[in-house]
């Protein structure tokens, strides 16, 4: 489905951009380029991101965890 939607996707951009047609072949090639290429960069990524996440998340948690504590008065 997602690779279905990314070759449409692909096809329109080089008529639109480029004014010509890409074959099914330079298409294939072009994904594979991509995914072998930019998988290993997007993913890195999605690990960084969350990890700044679960990090704000556990800050949260300690904050939350001290918010709970009683004057001693």
């Amino acid at each position: 489905m997602q690779k279905e939607k990314l070759n449409a996707e692909i096809k329109a951009f080089y008529i639109a951009e480029r004014g010509e047609e890409i074959g099914m072949i330079e298409l294939i090639q072009l994904l594979d380029l991509f995914e072998e290429k930019m998988a290993p960069i997007i993913y890195n990524k999605a690990l960084d991101d969350t990890k700044k996440w679960f990090t704000q998340m556990l800050d949260n948690i300690d904050s939350d965890y001290y918010a709970l504590y009683k004057n001693e008065d």
